[in-house]
């Protein structure tokens, strides 16, 4: 029972802390939350071309896996902190949140270009960040480092964007062809 309160009070602390920033879906009629919160991204989509992808993308550049994406509800982040999560934590996810809502607010106001931003550009990775030619219209460091916590220990996605779902939709095999697996000693069956 004590897992259950500590999951619902960390929930509605991050929910409150996050409704001057995000419209948050699904409050009871006391305006309070379960053990979850859906942040409702679709408003910047619409303002500034900015999705819920950009956003979870963005996450990782601040340290933190993407929480549930567009579901139940497409356009949105579902963030479900668990009762285990220390209260430091639960703020510096809050406080990337935040900071991620001012790059938006950027986004929209034209401060940053609608294409070429760190959001349409993240995750940030070590070989992107260091390569000699940088023709972004950020730096390197609104990029790579955006908070100050990031500084000292920077986790590096190995990869940014590839092609999203194109991959999950569309399989390609890049295996061999069935006919490197035979065994060149053995007889080929006839095949009529």
């Amino acid at each position: 029972r004590e897992a259950t309160e500590q999951a619902i009070l960390n929930a509605n602390y991050m929910a409150t802390r996050l409704e001057g920033s995000f419209n948050i879906l699904f409050r009871g009629s006391q305006g309070r939350c379960a053990h979850e919160f859906i942040l409702d991204l679709r408003p910047f989509k619409a303002s500034c071309g900015i999705s819920e992808t950009d956003v979870a993308k963005r996450l990782q550049d601040y340290g933190f896996h993407a929480p549930t994406m567009s579901w139940p509800v497409a356009g949105t982040l579902m963030v479900e902190p668990t009762e285990s999560e220390s209260k430091a934590e639960l703020d510096r996810f809050c406080d990337a949140m935040i900071m991620i809502r001012e790059e938006i607010r950027a986004v929209e106001e034209g401060r940053m270009d609608k294409e070429d931003n760190p959001f349409k550009h993240a995750p940030h990775t070590a070989a992107i960040v260091t390569a000699d030619e940088w023709t972004r219209g950020y730096s390197r460091e609104a990029g790579a480092y955006p908070a100050s916590w990031v500084q000292g220990s920077k986790f590096w996605p190995t990869t940014s964007r590839v092609d999203d779902v194109f991959g999950d939709r569309n399989l390609v095999c890049t295996c061999p062809p069935l006919s490197a697996y035979l065994d060149e000693d053995e007889p080929k069956a006839n095949v009529a």
